[in-house]
């Protein structure tokens, strides 16, 4: 299941990637200012750098200073990447860290249309980092944790790869409540950063295990219907829903094959967002972390 879970992540965002999304587009615009982002942010940033996917802005609460290593988790395009490399500086580096080769491709691309020098991408599961022990200041992330099969093994590598004192500053959905059964077991849902996510007291007992003190995670406030703003002016690609189920993809869509492939995505998150007020029981969460500091020597 495991695998079948992380090739339908991959699929879909490797489409979101191959795609026209950009700042752009109103839609995607509209989503990353309705969890966060400036004007000014998304002006100082390649416009495809973003793809309407964030659901919320880690940058904004991970105090990053000069000359400091930091880590994006699922950088997808780049965004949050770009925006901390500006923050960390010429003596600093931003790195990213993504499964999917297509945001690879995607990011670096950005990476040189901006003239960014002190940024790397790495092909690579979030569980198992390309990064050697205690060598990054912040690791952040942006609604993907809640993609990880294994969130635990997740919390363990960024607190491998923290130097002591390092921080955790993250954008993430967490559960309040239970779902609907047909939107827990949705793989649209899961893909759709939904049916993956864990209750916020679980996300705290995971951190705390992998060795983080100073956990904190507050409800941001912000609106989950906001990905509705995605939507590509058309209803084609919407998915096939069964009557019965309307969360279970079960087939295609009137999409043809020039039509693009990511319009699926936001597609079937505007049709579970339409069927059901997500907010109700998930939650866009701020989540902050520290890892212990060395001891002194006496």
């Amino acid at each position: 299941m495991t695998d079948q879970l992380l090739e339908s992540v991959r699929s879909k965002y490797g489409a979101v990637a191959e795609s026209s999304l950009s700042s752009a587009h109103p839609g995607v615009k509209a989503v990353a200012e309705a969890f966060g982002y400036s004007t000014e942010e998304l002006a100082s940033i390649p416009a495809e750098a973003n793809m309407g996917l964030s659901c919320g802005n880690p940058t904004a609460m991970a105090s990053l200073r000069s000359g400091e290593v930091v880590v994006d988790l699922g950088s997808g395009g780049g965004l949050d990447v770009f925006l901390a490399a500006k923050l960390v500086g010429p003596a600093g580096k931003a790195i990213g860290i993504d499964m999917t080769p297509a945001m690879i491709e995607r990011a670096r691309a950005n990476a040189l249309k901006g003239g960014y020098e002190n940024v790397e991408f790495y092909l690579s599961t979030i569980d198992h980092l390309p990064l050697a022990d205690s060598t990054v200041d912040c690791v952040i992330s942006n609604c993907v944790i809640n993609l990880a099969p294994d969130k635990s093994a997740v919390f363990r590598e960024i607190a491998r790869v923290l130097k002591p004192g390092g921080r955790l500053a993250v954008s993430d959905i967490a559960l309040k409540g239970e779902l609907p059964a047909a939107i827990a077991n949705s793989l649209a849902a899961y893909v759709g950063c939904i049916s993956g996510a864990i209750r916020i007291d679980q996300y705290r007992d995971g951190l705390l295990a992998a060795g983080f003190e100073h956990v904190e995670i507050v409800d941001s406030g912000a609106d989950l219907n906001a990905y509705a703003k995605a939507e590509n002016q058309s209803g084609c690609c919407s998915p096939a829903m069964k009557r019965e189920n309307p969360f279970e993809i079960v087939g295609g869509s009137c999409c043809s094959p020039a039509q693009e492939p990511s319009i699926a995505l936001h597609d079937e998150l505007k049709a579970l967002l339409s069927q059901f007020d997500v907010n109700r029981a998930a939650a866009s969460v701020k989540v902050f972390a520290v890892m212990p500091a060395a001891e002194v020597a006496a």
